[in-house]
């Protein structure tokens, strides 16, 4: 894990495509901003993890009938 120090206005690149840009901070949160590409999907941990449990699931079942 790398770990950086990064004041707000500050920013980051990920890659030559995504860049991370410290918007705000205070002593318990930190506001983010990215610029990437559209294909390029950003999402929470808790959200991607839920994405990711939905598309196993659908795996298992097989394709669902329209009846």
């Amino acid at each position: 894990m790398l770990v950086l120090t990064r004041r707000p206005g500050e920013k980051i690149m990920i890659g030559n495509d995504v860049e991370l840009e410290i918007l705000e901070s205070s002593q318990r949160l930190v506001k983010l901003g990215f610029s990437a590409p559209k294909q390029i999907e950003i999402n929470r941990l808790e959200l991607h993890n839920k994405i990711q449990e939905n598309k196993s699931k659908e795996l298992e079942e097989g394709p669902k009938s329209n009846n």
